[in-house]
């Protein structure tokens, strides 16, 4: 599928060398100068650097990057980087995204981005009435959050509202909501708890246990949906129909079974854990809270659903995305703006509608070489040339151990090794 704008490639993108990515990219504005020159010389964080983020720091740790390509998300083109050591997930995000154009691509859309927040009053002895005391002075508690970050307010954010939880006979925990605009928030919503729970104490004669942000954040949830038309899913001996029949098969076992419920999601997080750590968020409390979610009914389940609608196989996929634009490691690690600029999104709520998407992309390509060619045979390109290298190939020789690695009875470390020292003697 053509998509407009974007030039014609004599060689698929893939088989293109890393410089000749970046000059397709420039050539075609999805990269400024100023980034393909970042891209082309970045070695990663400085060992200084390094040591202003970690404690005990000895060197740095470095892990590819590459882009999903053209994944459509209501009607905009993003070129989608991604930080990943596991070969086949850029692969496989670009191949549901190029599915999913053929339906118009992905729509995406969130209601609302909160953080929430936790007071948690211990050993309790009239819940009722201290729910009622807690509730009656919502408005004044709310104030005092916001002038604990009054520069939030004045950006049009700030404490939403306040709720209390009973979590036993003698427990309750009082959610704080904030609106943090483009800041991850963890830092803003942490001080606004606390300063209302020191408020609880002074003039309550209340004595909080703890005051802490939520990773689990139901109540802030973004959702990506795609129709594909079913006969472009066909393979050379499977229709589409079919193909899609067996999509859906294959996410309904994920929603009875969380033996591959687990595995199910672990592939949806496998595109965005890369996205979101390519933008400096924190993808382990991304991946808390979207497992969370999928227990949220008492058992764990498949994050996305598939369903075939006449001749259109359509999917959606909601999640918990509390990412931010701006702040913490964003403004530390020096790729994310590079990266920002690249996929073309402009706010923390495209981040979130992106990120939803290509996992949806994900969990697209998983689901149909699951249930035509099997897992396998798309790894085995790239097994090969991981095996190549941990052989000991040198660049000039990859290629080359990569072919005589795929004609071979045994794909191994021992067969590229045996390999290489066969290519070495000829040379």
């Amino acid at each position: 599928m053509l998509l407009k704008g974007v030039l014609f490639l004599a060689k698929k993108f893939y088989q293109l060398n890393r410089l000749q990515r970046i000059t397709y990219l420039v050539k075609n504005k999805m990269l400024t100068l100023r980034d393909a020159a970042f891209f082309t010389n970045h070695t990663g964080l400085t060992q200084e650097r390094a040591g202003q983020l970690v404690e005990n720091q000895l060197t740095t740790f470095a892990l590819p990057e590459g882009i999903a390509r053209n994944v459509l998300v209501n009607g905009k083109l993003h070129q989608v980087p991604m930080v990943t050591e596991e070969p086949s997930v850029i692969a496989a995000a670009s191949n549901g995204a190029r599915l999913a154009a053929f339906g118009g691509g992905f729509t995406a859309t969130q209601p609302q981005r909160l953080l929430i927040g936790q007071i948690v009053l211990t050993e309790v002895l009239d819940i009722a009435t201290i729910t009622d005391q807690i509730t009656d002075q919502e408005a004044q508690l709310l104030q005092v959050a916001d002038q604990a970050h009054p520069s939030l307010k004045k950006r049009g954010g700030g404490a939403r509202w306040l709720r209390v939880r009973q979590l036993s006979t003698q427990e309750l925990s009082i959610d704080l909501a904030v609106d943090v605009q483009q800041a991850m928030g963890a830092n803003m919503l942490n001080s606004m708890l606390e300063a209302v729970a020191d408020y609880l104490q002074t003039k309550l004669a209340l004595t909080p246990l703890m005051s802490i942000l939520s990773n689990y954040i139901p109540e802030s949830t973004v959702t990506a949906t795609v129709a594909i038309p079913v006969a472009v899913l066909a393979t050379a001996t499977i229709s589409g129909a079919t193909v899609a029949a067996k999509i859906v098969a294959a996410s309904h076992i994920a929603q009875i079974d969380p033996y591959r419920a687990v595995t199910h999601n672990k592939g949806i997080m496998n595109g965005i854990d890369a996205v979101v750590l390519a933008f400096g968020n924190d993808f382990r409390a991304i991946e808390a809270g979207v497992h969370a979610y999928a227990a949220r009914d008492g058992q764990y389940r498949g994050l996305s659903h598939w369903q075939v609608n006449g001749a259109e196989l359509r999917g959606e996929l909601t999640l918990p995305l509390p990412v931010g634009f701006v702040g913490g490691a964003t403004k530390l690690l020096p790729a994310v703006l590079p990266n920002q600029r690249l996929a073309a999104v402009d706010s923390a709520e495209e981040l979130m509608q992106v990120i939803c998407a290509l996992g949806l992309a994900q969990n697209l390509a998983a689901l149909k070489a699951l249930v035509t060619t099997g897992i396998q045979q798309g790894h085995m390109l790239l097994q090969a040339k991981s095996l190549a290298v941990t052989a000991g190939a040198q660049p000039n020789e990859v290629t080359a151990v990569v072919a005589a690695l795929q004609q071979a009875t045994t794909m191994d470390l021992a067969t590229a090794k045996r390999l290489l020292v066969q290519l070495r003697q000829l040379q």
